[in-house]
């Protein structure tokens, strides 16, 4: 029987040799794949050997049997993870990702997350984070109307840019370029969104991370930053002007700076 897998792909550096590169991993968020980071991807293989992973269920990954929660998520990306690397994440991705470093510090050289939340749903001593009722509207009318639904929650992700419309025009050619997700991978994605909490795995965090935010993100907002700050203290932090939960499609060039800054930091 053939083992399921998740879809990678790995591309070769442009900018330094095969044996020069290090390997950096980047995983996707909520409904989407992998071609979502295509418009950085050359400046990544300046320095990188880049593999892209497509979750579970979503992109040209198949979804193998289980409850899909993050611990299964992880699961099926360890399969296909290199021995040691550098990691980023988007959004789901990012908790993935966080998950991940917090778990095998011995292989993650370093974390970068875009737009994560650790607690992606607002609580009492939590309070800069999505409104629980959103995601709940989300979930009750998923399986009336998928595709609707993830029409509607691609534009949340780009509400309030500068660059709005074209983000959803660009989300939307993203979504329909591999077909939509299957749909237990769609509820289990807003199930993980809703129920994680990663908060102590962020603040006993033991590789170099990066968060990136927008500033007008609507999805994780800006007020988490001096929460994420108190509570992990060793973790860099940039706030992109004028951009909302995709800010690496928004503006590569200003996302790539903040990369930049931190890849040569975490390097010296």
């Amino acid at each position: 029987m053939t083992e399921l897998v998740p879809f990678h792909n790995i591309y070769r550096p442009t900018g330094v040799s095969m044996e020069e590169a290090e390997d950096l991993v980047l995983l996707h968020g909520w409904g989407l794949h992998s071609i979502v980071w295509d418009d950085i991807m050359p400046a990544l293989l300046e320095r990188f050997r880049v593999t892209v992973v497509d979750l579970p269920g979503m992109g040209q990954s198949p979804l193998p049997a289980g409850d899909y929660d993050l611990d299964f998520v992880c699961r099926q990306l360890r399969r296909v993870l290199p021995r040691d690397f550098h990691l980023m994440g988007w959004s789901l991705g990012g908790l993935a990702a966080l998950k991940l470093a917090a778990e095998e510090p011995e292989r993650v050289r370093s974390l970068v997350t875009v737009a994560t939340n650790p607690r992606f749903v607002a609580a009492d001593d939590w309070p800069a984070a999505m409104p629980p009722e959103i995601l709940e509207k989300f979930a009750e009318v998923l399986d009336e109307d998928q595709e609707g639904t993830l029409v509607r929650f691609l534009a949340l992700n780009c509400k309030g840019a500068d660059t709005m419309r074209a983000d959803v025009r660009r989300l939307r050619d993203i979504l329909y370029f591999c077909g939509l997700p299957a749909g237990r991978a769609l509820r289990g994605g807003l199930e993980i969104l809703r129920d994680t909490d990663l908060r102590d795995e962020l603040s006993a965090l033991a590789v170099p991370a990066l968060m990136i935010f927008g500033e007008r993100d609507n999805i994780v907002p800006a007020a988490v930053l001096p929460e994420i700050e108190r509570i992990a203290p060793g973790v860099e932090l940039a706030l992109l002007k004028g951009l909302a939960h995709v800010p690496f499609l928004s503006a590569p060039d200003i996302f790539l700076q903040a990369l930049t800054d931190f890849y040569r930091s975490a390097s010296s």
